[in-house]
Formats: C-alpha cells, structure tokens, sequence
C-alpha cells in the first residue's frame, strides 16, 4: 500500500463522539511506552502525526486520522500503569473498552508489545478480553532495533509460547522497528488486504 495522504480527522472522550463515517478502522493500542505513537508516523511516513512523548500516558483521547481517504488509523489511549492520575485512568478505561465494543467500523485492533520483555500479565489479561469479546486482533512487537535478530526471534517465540497455553490459534504476529522501518509493508499490505475483502 502506498501511503498518499494521512490527515487527523478528531479526537473523541467517548465512542459517541467518534467520527460519523462508514469507513473501516484500525485502531494501535498498547501498554504505555511501548512505542506506539513511533510506530503509526512511521506506518504514514509522518514524523509529527501522532503525538510522540518521552512521557507515558501521552494519548489520552481516541485520536482518528484519515489515510488515503480511504480508512482510519485511530490511536487509542494506553492501558496498564501509566503515569497518570488515578481519576485520568478511572476515565480510560470506560473510554477503551467502549471503543473496542461498540464501534463498529472497528476492523482490526493492533496490539503492540515491547519485543524486549517476556509476556506481562497485564497484556495477556488484555487479550483475553479481546478475545472473550470476539474483537479481531493482531499482536504487534515493536522496537526490534534494540535486541539482536537471534534474541528477537527467541522472544517471540518464548511469548507464542505462553499464548499457545491459553489459545488454540495464534492471531498474525508482527515484527516491527520504527528506527529501521522494519514491518512497515507487511502491517500495510495486512490493511489492505483486509480493505479489499471489505
């Protein structure tokens, strides 16, 4: 997919205020700091799109963009312990989860995980909500650059490990770095084969 427009459309405190379109979404989500906003400027090849902060807990709105005028790129708030207030998160989560379940132009949620760490419970809790509630999914491992490909590939393969101990299918796994541009076609080309069965 050749990325020819990316534009920020609105930012939403509920689902209600979320964008009246028809047209599909895709939706990054992950545990603060995971790199998040990183990822989607270098998905658009847009360094100022998303908002990035050294700061955890930097997204706190449901942030839509349009790309090619064709789909939404929405950036969702992080989930586990953001450096927030106690009062922010107790608002975050009804705001995340609202998204997640009612919207129904939600085609695929990305969830990212920091390649460097072992499977954290908080993720794995995560997933199992999404998959209780049959929202489709698609796990994300981001930073790569920062681990050697040996390293990276045994990590992945340790965390597939502990998920196949609670799933029977594994959702498509991805392997990205926003230093080196790696994964950027496979997470693309993925949205729009999925746009073209739509």
């Amino acid at each position: 997919m050749d990325i020819k427009s990316a534009l920020f459309v609105k930012s939403s405190a509920t689902v209600g205020q979320c964008p009246d379109s028809n047209l599909p979404e895709y939706a990054f989500i992950g545990r603060s700091n995971v790199g998040k906003s990183s990822l989607i400027n270098m998905l658009v090849n847009n360094k100022k799109l998303a908002m990035t902060s050294s700061k955890p807990g930097k997204t706190l709105l449901i942030n839509h963009f349009i790309v090619n005028d064709q789909w939404h790129l929405v950036d969702l708030p992080g989930y586990g312990f953001a450096s927030v207030p106690k009062e922010v998160r107790a608002k975050l989560e009804p705001m995340i989860k609202g998204y997640i379940l009612q919207r129904e132009q939600l085609t695929n949620l990305f969830l990212l995980i920091d390649c460097r760490h072992e499977a954290q419970k908080v993720d794995l809790e995560f997933m199992e909500f999404l998959g209780e509630n049959g929202v489709p999914f698609s796990i994300v491992f981001t930073k790569s650059d920062k681990l050697g490909p040996m390293r990276v590939k045994e990590n992945i393969e340790a965390y597939k490990q502990v998920l196949l101990e609670q799933w029977e299918e594994l959702p498509p796994i991805f392997v990205t770095s926003s230093e080196r541009v790696t994964g950027r076609d496979e997470l693309l080309d993925y949205i729009e084969q999925i746009n073209q069965t739509l």
